[in-house]
């Protein structure tokens, strides 16, 4: 009974810490989608107020709650991951569809990154200052993981996830079309391969790694600074 509770405590406190990062996290990656829409013509999400950084205007029952449990337990932890409600983009309305396709696929994880570089920005600078509230601190950590979790994941190059629509986007139209025909079956591909552990070791450590090493290359300066 007292490991049950805790393990309890450990968990509540793991909830608290990514929290506010996740919410951050999904919120942003989506709106971000759906003002690079705008930008490029297409006012579809704004008119539908998907523009915002409400985030229960993002919250998927599935994406959201269900898919990260189902893996929790499918993978005992060792990968979690969840989506939030696509923001709709017409991509004929698009100034330019195939090419505009990339930049509002890209500006998710782009914004991912972003926030990355953001949480481990004050993650310096709390440590300069001595604080020694771990509350903080792992937060920090927290945010930093969870947006390199998303910038890597949705970089996969497969539809409906947004490295699937920057590659057909890049390829030859009769390419591309062939290719966003797998787009229907796309999420339960994708599921599988996560469940397998295929995505996470082929996948997610390079290109986590990769970019874990250009956000500390990014913070150097700023740690040089607060030394």
């Amino acid at each position: 009974m007292h490991n049950i509770r805790v393990q309890d405590i450990q968990l509540i406190q793991t909830v608290l810490v990514y929290a506010l990062p996740v919410l951050f996290a999904i919120t942003l990656h989506e709106a971000a989608h759906g003002y690079a829409a705008r930008f490029l013509g297409d006012p579809t999400a704004w008119q539908m107020g998907r523009v915002t950084l409400n985030p229960w205007a993002h919250v998927d029952l599935v994406g959201t709650i269900l898919m990260p449990v189902l893996l929790y337990f499918a993978t005992s932890g060792a990968f979690l991951i969840g989506y939030a409600k696509p923001v709709p983009v017409n991509w004929g309305r698009l100034r330019h569809p195939k090419r505009d396709m990339i930049w509002v696929a890209l500006a998710g994880p782009g914004i991912n990154l972003m926030q990355a570089l953001a949480w481990g920005a004050v993650w310096v600078v709390l440590v300069s200052m001595g604080l020694e509230e771990r509350f903080f601190i792992e937060m920090c950590q927290a945010g930093v993981l969870t947006n390199v979790v998303m910038f890597a994941f949705n970089l996969f190059p497969l539809p409906p996830l947004d490295g699937g629509r920057v590659l057909t986007g890049l390829l030859p139209w009769k390419q591309a079309v062939t290719f966003s025909r797998i787009e229907p079956y796309g999420f339960y591909i994708v599921m599988g391969l996560v469940i397998f552990g295929v995505i996470n070791s082929v996948w997610m450590k390079p290109v986590m790694g990769v970019t874990f090493a250009l956000v500390d290359g990014l913070l150097y300066p700023l740690k040089i600074i607060f030394r």
